[in-house]
């Protein structure tokens, strides 16, 4: 593995995450199916202002269990971007269901609700629109075009806890939303995920779906009695010890991102300087929490030149996302090719992650920048 000057992302800690794992670690017993894990879902569901909250061991597993809540299957139709991480698709074949790939809108770079309505068929049942980088998508006009169509909107938020949109939290807009608190989130117990929702019937459903199928009146592991099964499961729950690092970094939640603000302030004012790159931004309808600081160049050549120079630089930089619909087994698949969804394909030859973490000196601000600078001088 190279040492990095810069990686692309560090997590930010302090003495409350290794205070709280390691009184649970002392407590020698309840590492699974500790009260810590219903006090981090009471957490997250009054933080985003939602009815319930479970929490799971991925925001792919969030995804799957989600669907399955749903009774998406076979047949099923399920509306979703192909700019995004792939397991926002792969969770749609996890059920059986078709994924229909839409297009994304440039500002948000979420599903573009104006051309939603062109790919509902009789068998669309349910929309999966997606958070990109801690920028939410335009998810109330996104409802207003599914409104006739009665289908189940599951947001893809995996990279959007903290953020909002239009004085809401993300979390608390959708039939269900999904979190992933894998170790590049901006919330991160290195693995982990939860997912919201203000429906009594997918709460109890999901609970049955991560734990076996199991109904638990008391702890599993303290009950020397039969358990009662009521159909089929997974073992999708979070740990104990990954909760408690749930609870501690959600305290500083708003700590962690108002410092991602501030350095994603810093580097697009010393970036805007040039004509080439159009940096990130939300505005007071959507707040940016900047999980990823993504510019976007002009063309795809000069981004892999800038991407190139970045690594050699000893900078990691990332492309986020390539298509799906331009993958090897998609395409092998559902037959999808180059040309489907055109505002995707430009985007993503666009796009470039840079690096951003909250404990961000500006010594590696002001190098990051200045090898960009470089970059451009070479380049004219």
């Amino acid at each position: 593995m190279p040492e990095w000057k810069i990686p692309l992302y560090k997590i930010y800690t302090d003495d409350e995450d290794l205070n709280l794992v390691t009184k649970i670690i002392k407590r020698g017993n309840r590492w699974a199916i500790g009260p810590e894990v219903e006090q981090f879902e009471n957490a997250i569901k009054n933080y985003v202002g939602s009815d319930y909250c479970l929490t799971l061991n991925s925001g792919t597993s969030a995804l799957h269990a989600s669907l399955l809540a749903y009774e998406l299957g076979k047949g099923a139709e399920i509306i979703v971007p192909s700019f995004t991480f792939i397991s926002t698709v792969n969770s749609v074949l996890f059920v059986d269901a078709i994924p229909t790939f839409a297009e994304i809108e440039e500002t948000n770079l979420g599903l573009d609700p104006e051309l939603i309505q062109a790919r509902i068929s009789s068998r669309t049942k349910a929309i999966i629109p997606m958070d990109c980088g801690g920028l939410p998508c335009k998810i109330f006009e996104i409802k207003k075009q599914i409104e006739d169509a009665g289908l189940i909107l599951i947001e893809d938020a995996a990279e959007a806890l903290g953020s909002s949109v239009k004085g809401t939290k993300v979390g608390s807009n959708a039939d269900a939303t999904i979190f992933s608190f894998t170790g590049n989130k901006v919330l991160t117990t290195g693995e982990g995920g939860a997912i919201t929702t203000n429906s009594r019937e997918i709460y109890e459903k999901i609970k049955l779906i991560r734990s076996h199928g199991r109904i638990d009146k008391i702890n599993y592991f303290n009950n020397p009695h039969e358990s009662n099964y009521q159909g089929v499961g997974y073992n999708w729950r979070m740990s104990t010890i990954t909760a408690c690092l749930g609870i501690t970094q959600l305290e500083k939640l708003d700590k962690i991102i108002k410092m991602r603000q501030e350095h994603a302030n810093f580097l697009s004012e010393r970036l805007s300087k040039h004509s080439q790159i159009q940096v990130p931004k939300g505005n007071t309808e959507y707040i940016h929490i900047y999980q990823m600081y993504t510019i976007r160049l002009p063309n795809k050549i000069i981004r892999d030149k800038l991407h190139s120079h970045l690594l050699a630089d000893g900078i990691f930089s990332k492309v986020y996302f390539y298509p799906i619909h331009l993958t090897d087994f998609y395409k092998k698949k559902f037959g999808t090719k180059l040309g489907n969804l055109p505002v995707t394909e430009k985007i993503a030859d666009q796009v470039l992650t840079l690096p951003i973490y909250p404990n961000m000196t500006t010594e590696e601000k002001n190098l990051l920048v200045e090898s960009i600078d470089m970059f451009f001088e070479k380049l004219e």
